[in-house]
């Protein structure tokens, strides 16, 4: 469940800008259209790589208005089945059906890891040795034989912010390591701090999937379910933050007082079991849950974890 800035009556932004593309440094492009911006990745040669990009910017351009017009369809509860047309707005419904029989959820919670997968399939060709687009934290990864991705995550974004390049693995709280003979494709985080509307109090919980789509609804139901009854905490009915909310009245997150150990304990126990639970089910590879300093992760032997510091919201990372 999440509250992404894609509106319909209040989509001035992407009506007055439009999208815009810029080549950064190396093989990373930015792509940006209202809500949606993306950093991409491109490992190929010249030739390769600019059909590629050539491609996923023609692609990108028609997004953002594709989704628009189906808001209102994408707004409705998962379990309704809702009927969609375009691509992006199917990969979302198909990534929130399989958590619909257990929670409440609408195709939105999916919106942003749907977009990275979409996008990535221009770079699904000969030539192209890995690829991965980031859209707002939430990541799809392409590789091939003998490529990695290393993803690390910083639990504290002021320290994140802070960081030099030549820091970045002392900083990590976290770090996953995914080649091609992994299953997973995608990465997303969500939590009461981040940019999406939450029912829990996770600072942040960053799930790997099969997808980024699949990793989206993930990350939103898992901290949904980080959740305690503590004195202090505020909610509010989801339409005060956000007029046109996906979530309606239902009560979201908005400030988290310091928690007792056991309060905190008892969160992360609840999200905790929702993971593994997913996981069990298929639906998850691995999670990392933070709450106020403390960490919870649910994944296969080959994660690697650092102390974590700090309760603020996680940051993404990739490398080679």
């Amino acid at each position: 469940m999440t509250g992404r800035e894609i509106t319909g009556r209040n989509a001035g932004p992407w009506r007055d800008g439009g999208p815009s593309c810029r080549r950064l440094d190396g093989d990373r492009w930015h792509f940006a259209h209202g809500p949606i911006d993306l950093i991409i990745d491109v490992d190929a040669d010249d030739a390769v790589r600019k059909a590629a990009i050539d491609a996923c910017w023609r692609d990108f351009q028609e997004v953002l208005p594709s989704l628009v017009a189906e808001l209102p369809s994408l707004k409705q509860a998962a379990q309704r089945h809702p009927e969609v047309v375009g691509p992006v707005a199917g990969r979302m419904v198909s990534a929130c059906a399989p958590f619909a029989d257990e929670r409440f959820i609408t195709p939105m919670a999916a919106v942003a890891g749907a977009v990275a997968d979409h996008l990535l399939g221009a770079f699904e060709r000969p030539g192209v040795r890995r690829a991965f687009i980031n859209n707002g934290g939430d990541i799809a990864l392409l590789l091939t034989p003998g490529t990695q991705y290393r993803v690390g995550i910083w639990s504290q974004i002021e320290r994140l912010a802070r960081r030099a390049e030549s820091d970045t693995r002392g900083a990590l709280d976290a770090l996953f390591s995914i080649g091609h003979a992994s299953p997973v494709r995608g990465v997303a985080t969500s939590g009461w701090r981040g940019r999406s509307q939450s029912l829990g109090i996770a600072d942040s919980v960053t799930v790997l999937a099969r997808s980024a789509a699949a990793a989206d609804a993930a990350a939103t139901l898992i901290a949904n379910a980080v959740d305690c009854d503590a004195p202090g905490i505020v909610r509010v009915p989801a339409v005060q933050v956000k007029d046109d909310s996906d979530l309606g009245e239902r009560l979201v997150t908005v400030e988290v007082p310091m928690l007792p150990a056991a309060a905190i304990a008892d969160a992360l126990a609840s999200g905790r079991a929702a993971a593994e639970r997913w996981r069990d089910r298929g639906l998850v590879c691995a999670a990392a849950l933070f709450l106020q300093g403390r960490c919870e992760i649910v994944g296969p032997a080959e994660v690697a974890v650092a102390t974590p510091v700090g309760d603020g919201s996680a940051g993404l990372g990739v490398a080679a």
